[in-house]
């Protein structure tokens, strides 16, 4: 099962398995992760499981569709390396990505 890391504000991670084919915030909401809220529960419908993707997976992982740039430009602080958690797909690919919550979500 692929591990990923999700680091909060406060410096404080959290390393869990993740099972292929869920998302990334799926497996945050599962493991009581702080900092994703993932108020519309993945329907990309809101910014609030907004992330940090560690600079060396930004060519790693598919590119941001359009949609998701979208509420990505609603989130709080947005940046370069700002995802959406329930849009990257867990595999055994992003085994290891590290993602790291930001201040607030909007």
């Amino acid at each position: 099962m692929p591990k990923i890391t999700y680091i909060e504000q406060n410096g404080n991670s959290k390393t869990i398995e993740v099972d292929n084919g869920l998302t990334v915030m799926e497996g945050a909401v599962q493991n009581n992760i702080p900092g994703i809220d993932a108020d519309c529960g993945g329907g990309m419908a809101c910014a609030t499981c907004h992330v940090y993707v560690e600079d060396s997976w930004l060519n790693k992982l598919p590119k941001a569709e359009d949609a998701e740039q979208d509420m990505i430009d609603m989130a709080y602080k947005p940046n370069k390396n700002s995802r959406l958690s329930c849009q990257i797909v867990v595999s055994d690919e992003i085994d290891g990505l590290t993602v790291t919550t930001p201040e607030k979500q909007t």
